[in-house]
């Protein structure tokens, strides 16, 4: 593989299409105050989490509440050949949301509704605005969660749409093995039906999975079919600290090995402590630690906590601390939810690029122990955190966004981790998707015959290129 510059990632240069006065006269005739070009409202939609903050806002913003508005929405905007970039909270880190080619923002947020709980087939079906916390709390009286945590209380989805996966994915898997069926705008207006609520199929095409990780690129997702899960009858949690980052590496490691079907597992690095320490007034040990859970019945969960605690007491783990209760746990995991806003607090001003990379798990340890020796001698402050069960961790870099040299630095730490893991066997990115900025680590991971079968792909569902142009890759 030729590894080409970091500058070979950044955004390319795209240029913007122009948005006829009849179409925003369209678009207000048919939404009325739901279509707005307020400034603020504008920036608002074109902005989210990456450090990409250069890139014009929209032209207008359409809030859709209904299947039927996101359809009238697109066919407009297809009439006009204009690009149609979907929205739901703003979480995206790599870009996915920002107008590179002009358009219309269509913000979905307000398709805000459970559609359906079906408790004894495991399943519920909602729109794509519904957060994941809002999703548990309506169907806790059940007995069942939704287990996918990316952290941020993201839209389900723009969790579909990123193939997000989060703290539970090692015992419950990504977005990928828990979205059952979808409702999806096409770039003509038309709304298709992906899967079922059936658990498996062999009819046709799986276009769910195609859907799931598309990015926005090839339809726009109003509504989704999810799996469900009892709530565990016991859980578990747990902290542990490390004198080094490779002790808390192999306890994770020794533990995927040998098959203890841990929950989460959550590996924290000591700079990150000390900014969640600072953030939420906690007073946890400044070294590297691991957050664990643990889920199945009490006898159960003893058995895998003990096997845990076992395993990092030879690898020097220590100050264990355990919580049962609810209050306890959410103390516990206070850490690290609160671990992306402590780091950026911990330098006023800065701005976050973040990054992930996921790798087998028997490299995690080489893999990370590398980036982390890299990180320390480029003098750039940076947190870690990483859902390291499965091979999965995020770096981010924090820069001053008007020092083009620190900005550089963190590009070429940035590339030297990405190659790092595709050397290793992994992935450029394990949850946090392609959008601009790892459209360049997409091809040498996949390689051009891949990503040419992608574009195909594209072409063929979305001719005119109007669903989140410049994303995935630049046509």
């Amino acid at each position: 593989m030729n590894a080409p510059t970091p500058t070979a990632h950044l955004m390319p240069t795209l240029a913007l299409r122009e948005v006829p006065p009849a179409l925003i006269a369209a678009l207000q005739a048919r939404f009325g105050a739901n279509c707005s070009t307020a400034q603020v409202i504008r920036e608002q939609h074109g902005r989210d989490e990456s450090a990409f903050t250069t890139v014009p806002p929209p032209a207008a913003v359409v809030f859709a509440e209904s299947t039927e508005d996101v359809q009238d929405a697109v066919r407009l905007c297809a009439q006009h050949q204009v690009p149609v970039i979907p929205f739901g909270v703003g979480s995206s880190l790599e870009g996915h949301l920002l107008a590179v080619q002009g358009g219309i923002s269509l913000d979905v947020s307000r398709m805000n509704r459970v559609l359906a709980i079906n408790p004894e087939d495991l399943t519920v079906t909602v729109q794509p605005g519904v957060t994941r916390k809002q999703l548990n709390e309506e169907i806790k009286s059940t007995g069942l969660f939704f287990p996918i945590d990316p952290g941020a209380d993201a839209s389900i989805g723009g969790m579909c749409a990123t193939r997000a996966s989060g703290t539970n994915a090692v015992r419950y898997g990504t977005m990928r093995e828990n979205v059952l069926a979808l409702e999806v705008v096409t770039a003509q207006g038309q709304a298709i039906r992906t899967g079922t609520r059936a658990k498996k199929s062999s009819a046709g095409y799986d276009l769910t999975r195609l859907m799931v990780g598309s990015e926005g690129t090839l339809g726009v997702m109003t509504e989704i079919t999810l799996r469900i899960y009892p709530l565990p009858e016991a859980i578990s949690a747990a902290i542990c600290s490390f004198p080094s980052i490779a002790d808390a590496v192999h306890t994770v490691i020794e533990t995927i090995q040998l098959g203890v079907p841990i929950a989460r597992v959550e590996l924290i690095d000591h700079n990150t402590v000390r900014m969640v320490n600072a953030y939420a007034k906690l007073g946890l040990r400044e070294e590297p630690m691991l957050l664990m859970e643990f889920h199945g019945s009490p006898a159960g969960v003893k058995e895998q906590a003990e096997t845990v605690q076992a395993i990092a007491s030879e690898h020097s783990g220590k100050a264990f601390e355990w919580a049962t209760t609810p209050e306890e746990r959410t103390r516990l995991w206070t850490a690290r939810h609160n671990a992306y806003f402590a780091a950026i607090q911990s330098k006023p001003g800065c701005r976050a690029i973040s990054t992930d990379t996921c790798v087998p798990i028997s490299k995690l340890a080489d893999c990370l122990l590398d980036s982390i020796a890299e990180a320390d001698a480029s003098g750039i402050p940076y947190f870690l955190v990483g859902h390291v069960g499965d091979g999965n961790f995020h770096f981010g870099y924090l820069i001053d966004p008007d020092n083009a040299q620190e900005f550089a630095t963190a590009e070429a730490l940035n590339h030297q981790l990405v190659a790092r893991a595709l050397r290793l066997g992994g992935t450029c990115t394990g949850e946090h998707g392609v959008g601009l900025h790892k459209m360049g680590f997409l091809r040498d991971e996949a390689g051009d015959g891949a990503v040419e079968m992608m574009r195909t792909l594209k072409r063929a569902l979305d001719p005119d290129n109007i669903l989140n142009p410049g994303k995935i890759f630049a046509q």
